[in-house]
């Protein structure tokens, strides 16, 4: 008889909202199994707790007394290099929340603390991971658009009142370009090549915090492409990945699409993969064929803690390395400094 696999144990240090959710995942994940939680929250002491996990206020003391296979960081941005290069001193794989910090210098600390360590460092753009994204890069491999020319993505929707509580969320780097465009960043990233150039217009004409509520966005990619991305945490719109894609299940699933990317000979939409194209005669006078490719349904994080451990053990090669992931990050930022400077932004 072939023996069970035992669970490798993971630590997640922050446990706050995505904490939470990778924790959640932990704990019925046949692969992996939460060892230890570490955040000096009283509510954190009493979530672990509640689902029976170990807890820590401080996370060094986390890392010197738990036997661990790899860790999950979900704190603040601005302590990720810290927390990052504690773990891989100890060698312990890390999977990183996005943004791999909060400045490229930061990262780069932290990413050649891994490659000095050769200890796997993760970033956790989780939608690499859905089986929509991998179908439509198979599909724009597959040359269904042709040449990539022109991307539109939408990230708009509504924050309630009450997100906007703690302070940070309304101070400047808590905003929906760090918090939430990134992930289309990347996206956009993970499909069409690395962004070459960026101008962008930031407003906070909404809520008046010091934080944008509103961005709009042109990105020039190295193909050639250019994307135009919009982006507001204070619209009723149904237009954006979260919503379209299902991907998690305190969101309702809409059947709506998000991203467009045409190219010379057809165009693809997501979440939904509609791809449009010519059949025999080609120009706008002609008929366009449509088809729709139909990808069961997952949930991309459940897959991430599959990954996790099969990059740990070194068995896989990370989805986005920490290298790929500050290439994110570099974008996301030229956004900002693009709308600051009123000027375009090399990447």
């Amino acid at each position: 008889m072939t023996s069970p696999v035992t669970r490798m144990p993971v630590a997640v240090i922050g446990a706050g909202a995505i904490g939470r959710m990778h924790l959640e995942r932990l704990l019925s994940h046949p692969d992996v199994a939460p060892a230890a939680v570490a955040d000096p929250a009283p509510a954190s002491r009493d979530y672990a707790a509640s689902i029976g996990v170990p807890w820590f206020a401080d996370y060094r003391e986390l890392l010197e007394r738990t036997p661990l296979g790899a860790v999950i960081v979900a704190t603040p941005n601005h302590t990720h290099a810290e927390v990052g290069i504690a773990c891989i001193e100890r060698r312990l794989p890390v999977l990183m929340e996005k943004p791999v910090t909060d400045t490229v210098a930061q990262g780069r600390l932290l990413c050649e603390a891994a490659a000095a360590a050769n200890v796997p460092l993760m970033v956790g753009h989780q939608r690499r991971h859905n089986p929509i994204l991998r179908s439509a890069r198979a599909l724009l491999a597959d040359g269904v658009v042709g040449r990539p020319v022109s991307v539109t993505a939408m990230a708009t929707w509504l924050k309630p009142d009450s997100y906007f509580e703690p302070a940070w969320r309304r101070q400047a780097g808590g905003g929906p370009v760090l918090i939430n465009l990134i992930h289309d960043i990347d996206l956009l990233r993970f499909l069409i090549g690395e962004v070459e150039s960026v101008q962008a217009m930031t407003s906070n004409a909404v809520r008046g915090y010091e934080v944008e509520d509103t961005a709009a966005v042109l990105m020039r990619f190295a193909c050639g492409a250019l994307a135009t991305l919009s982006v507001s945490d204070t619209t009723v719109a149904p237009w954006n990945w979260d919503l379209a894609a299902g991907e998690a299940a305190h969101y309702a699933q809409l059947d709506v699409n998000s991203h467009y990317i045409s190219g010379t000979e057809g165009s693809l939409t997501l979440p939904r993969l509609d791809v449009w194209r010519y059949g025999k005669e080609r120009g706008w006078h002609e008929p366009l064929t449509h088809s729709r490719t139909p990808v069961h349904r997952a949930d991309p994080y459940v897959e991430q803690m599959r990954h996790l451990r099969a990059v740990a053990e070194g068995r896989e090669t990370p989805v986005c390395s920490g290298p790929d992931g500050l290439r994110t990050l570099e974008a996301a930022l030229a956004v900002q400094e693009a709308a600051r400077s009123q000027r375009p932004v090399s990447v």
